[in-house]
């Protein structure tokens, strides 16, 4: 037990540049302390102590704002970072060396007792401050999800989801298992992690700039060339700058 709590603290001093020491750690930081909680109280649960470990995780909410269903399988080195508002549902498997951020919801969308309700987060994933991940599926190794979003299907391993509802938006083209993938972004953020939609938009306006271009410049030759073209009604004039503004 005392080895898994020194590679806990070693973790998280690892992935917070604020934590200054292993005392500061294990006395201030609630994440720690509700994943310490958990342990006994998963212990119970898994040994017919079903009242004793929902008793347990209950004063962990009290002490550190953070829910942690006794059922829950939790990995080696997860970092619950400042905490507060997070909620982790039964039948939710966190891997190895994950973050979650505060105000996160590993929550479950079925009513069936004894279903698997609650997603699965393989090693290395990290969960940004306020996302909804609903649903029994599976965040593949070393993926992100970015604050805020809601997500309600599988990422595939080295993915960015990002968005409401989440979208894919960058996966690593080296592998799950690269130096590359396995790099910790603060929060799930990532470069240039802007939302597909609004990627998509910007391309098409880029797109509709550039054949209105090319459409003034075969009016301006048909002209050169003597030949008059029926006039068309007027329409207002196109800013792809605006357009581009309105969907940032």
């Amino acid at each position: 037990m005392f080895r898994q709590l020194r590679q806990d603290i070693s973790s998280i001093i690892e992935r917070d540049p604020a934590a200054r020491n292993g005392w500061e750690v294990l006395t201030c930081y609630p994440g720690l302390q509700a994943i310490a909680m958990h342990r006994s109280a998963h212990w119970c649960w898994t040994h017919g102590l079903k009242w004793l470990g929902r008793f347990i995780s209950y004063l962990a909410r009290i002490v550190t704002g953070i829910e942690i269903h006794p059922g829950a399988k939790i990995g080696n080195r997860v970092f619950i970072d400042h905490g507060f508002g997070v909620v982790i549902g039964e039948t939710a498997e966190v891997g190895d060396d994950c973050t979650i951020y505060q105000g996160v919801t590993l929550g479950g969308t079925s009513l069936h007792a004894g279903a698997k309700r609650h997603p699965t987060l393989e090693r290395g994933v990290i969960i940004g401050a306020g996302a909804k991940v609903l649903g029994g599926f599976t965040i593949g190794e070393y993926a992100k999800v970015g604050s805020n979003a809601v997500l309600l299907k599988n990422v595939p391993a080295g993915a960015t989801a990002v968005g409401n509802p989440a979208h894919i938006v960058q996966k690593e083209q080296q592998g799950h298992g690269s130096a590359t993938s396995r790099l910790f972004s603060a929060y799930g953020v990532t470069p240039n992690g802007d939302d597909p939609l609004s990627k998509a938009l910007r391309g098409l306006i880029s797109h509709a700039d550039a054949q209105e271009q090319q459409i003034e410049r075969i009016m301006a030759v048909l002209k050169a060339a003597g030949l008059d073209c029926p006039k068309i009604a007027e329409c207002d004039n196109f800013d792809p700058a605006q357009l581009n503004k309105l969907v940032e």
